[in-house]
């Protein structure tokens, strides 16, 4: 791929291929996204942080934004590495808090597997942000998806993260956008959101 501004992380369960709609979603609001793609199962999100680390100091680029699981591997990633030159991040359907429905599955027996080496830090989330990187996150409040198969929810959510869970102290911005889990990598309203933050590091009204 040539010059790029934007990479993208995908979720678990998921490869690069998952996140290219979205992609093309974004470079028509003039961005070039790239997709970065590692083990979400059989590796450990550290591992996965540590290789975004490598990446980015190979060719840095601007902005970053992380699906579901994805998220949380940039965030530890511009937690390991504050000097890299990204300037803003976006966090779509990601647990920052830590996923009740991750929690739930882990107690099932085998249900640890099926999140394998990610098991913890979904079920735990990420430490409150205070590095220089400004740090969006968008929620979807269209409850359709597999976490309902895992987890009650009592207040809005994506049918597998809460709105709730996608916040966290010291990021940015917070918006919330009519999608599910899986939609919000379809949806336009995302993808227009997700562009808006990484140019104005705030989303739209």
């Amino acid at each position: 791929m040539g010059a790029r501004d934007t990479l993208l992380v995908h979720g678990i369960w998921n490869a690069r291929a998952w996140l290219m709609p979205f992609a093309a979603r974004l470079r028509g609001h003039g961005l070039r996204p790239d997709v970065f793609g590692y083990d979400s199962v059989f590796a450990t999100p550290a591992r996965a942080a540590e290789r975004l680390v490598d990446v980015l100091r190979a060719r840095p680029v601007p902005y970053l934004v992380g699906h579901s699981l994805g998220g949380l591997i940039l965030m530890e990633a511009l937690r390991l590495a504050p000097d890299l030159a990204v300037e803003r991040a976006v966090c779509i359907g990601s647990p920052l808090r830590g996923s009740a429905a991750a929690r739930n599955l882990s107690s099932l027996p085998g249900g640890g597997l099926l999140l394998g080496g990610s098991a913890g830090v979904l079920r735990e989330g990420v430490a409150p942000w205070a590095g220089p990187t400004a740090v969006g996150s968008i929620a979807g409040d269209r409850a359709r998806g597999l976490g309902g198969l895992f987890v009650r929810f009592d207040s809005p959510s994506d049918g597998t993260v809460s709105v709730e869970e996608t916040r966290l102290p010291g990021i940015a911005a917070h918006c919330v956008v009519p999608a599910s889990h899986t939609g919000l990598v379809l949806s336009d309203r995302a993808a227009a959101q997700a562009a808006h933050f990484l140019r104005e590091g705030r989303f739209a009204p």
